[in-house]
């Protein structure tokens, strides 16, 4: 860019930052803040009561989460609960406006984009998950429509899931690798990381382990406990053990010991920012060749992309990870997928969207 800009980033309202409620969003939150703020941009992040960010001001609003749109149907309505977080969080946006050159939304929820026209500062939207309901998909086309300049993504695949596709800025993700160490030798288990949730569909890596009994480390939050314990019903002997849900500085040194990581979702993964953490430490990975791992993982090379759904085609690939070179999965992550590639990546957004303002 070519001077400093003040920005507000609005964070995800469907839980604090640091507790792993938002997903993979909160590490984007966390990087593109750090990376912007690195080079001279003044911020703020405007998240939830009890948000962690380090290095970075936020501006903690209380109020009820909103409910996590990925647990709902394709038709359910908009609903705003009493004291909502995200209209808090928008109310303060909408009386410190013009204290901002831009505001940056990282809520998928349906209010920031009906109220971006009311707004006298330009508000860019990151767009975190691929389609999902009905209701939000229609306001993020309008939005796209009156804006076309202001939509961001982290992937082709994720766009192709809209019909405003064509709109989309594609940013893909990256990560702080100085907080990745390489691990060349890694120990005897395989790894799965992210929400514990029917979408991200855990229980086919289970399935795979327990065929190959290859001990699988579980790593993250139990979003749904029933799920969880329907998996553990199911599959009462399969060599498994939950981890919990850890730090960065904590995850790295468990997940740089797993022979490969896998990615089975059962959905439209957007990205997938479990996948470059894994490539950082020199960690293969094995997904379905399914939305935004299969536009990460290079087949053959730093891991094995996988027919979606086959519990065998994990089978194959976790008897053959051993061949993949771990050095080749760091090297990528290396080349493509730095804070300094994102940043400049946003910049670039933000000049074209203020530009055109």
């Amino acid at each position: 860019m070519n001077q400093a800009r003040k920005l507000l980033l609005m964070s995800t309202p469907v839980g604090a930052l640091g507790t792993g409620q938002g997903g993979g969003v909160e590490l984007t939150v966390q990087n593109i803040a750090q990376e912007l703020q690195q080079r001279g941009h003044q911020l703020e992040v405007v998240a939830p009561l009890g948000s962690c960010l380090k290095d970075v001001r936020v501006k903690e609003i209380a109020g009820n989460f909103q409910v996590a749109v990925q647990t709902q149907s394709k038709d359910v309505p908009i609903t705003i609960p009493r004291n909502s977080t995200l209209g808090n969080m928008w109310q303060y946006a909408r009386q410190v406006q013009t204290q901002y050159d831009l505001l940056v939304n990282f809520a998928f929820d349906w209010l920031p984009f009906y109220l971006t026209p009311f707004f006298a500062t330009p508000i860019a939207h990151f767009i975190s998950m691929g389609s999902m309901t009905h209701a939000l998909d229609e306001i993020m086309e309008w939005t796209a429509k009156l804006h076309p300049d202001r939509i961001g993504v982290y992937t082709k695949s994720q766009a192709e899931t809209f019909a405003f596709a064509e709109s989309c800025e594609i940013l893909s993700s990256a990560i702080d690798l100085s907080l990745y160490n390489f691990c060349a030798t890694p120990g005897k288990s395989i790894a799965w990381l992210g929400r514990i949730a029917p979408e991200k569909a855990l229980e086919d890596a289970v399935a795979a382990a327990n065929i190959t009994k290859v001990p699988l480390k579980i790593y993250g939050k139990i979003q749904d406990r029933e799920y969880w314990q329907q998996i553990q019903q199911d599959f009462p002997t399969a060599p498994i053990e939950y981890m919990g849900f850890l730090n960065t500085e904590s995850l790295q040194q468990e997940l740089g010991q797993a022979r490969a990581l896998l990615m089975t979702p059962r959905w439209i993964e957007a990205f997938g920012n479990v996948a470059i953490e894994a490539l950082a430490c020199g960690v293969p990975v094995i997904a379905y060749r399914r939305g935004g791992p299969s536009e990460i993982v290079r087949d053959g090379i730093t891991g094995f992309l996988v027919e979606p759904d086959s519990i065998p085609g994990l089978v194959t690939a976790i008897e053959s990870i051993d061949s993949l070179s771990r050095i080749a999965c760091r090297q990528q992550a290396e080349t493509e997928y730095s804070l300094p590639a994102l940043g400049d990546r946003f910049e670039v957004w933000f000049d074209k969207i203020l530009t055109a303002h």
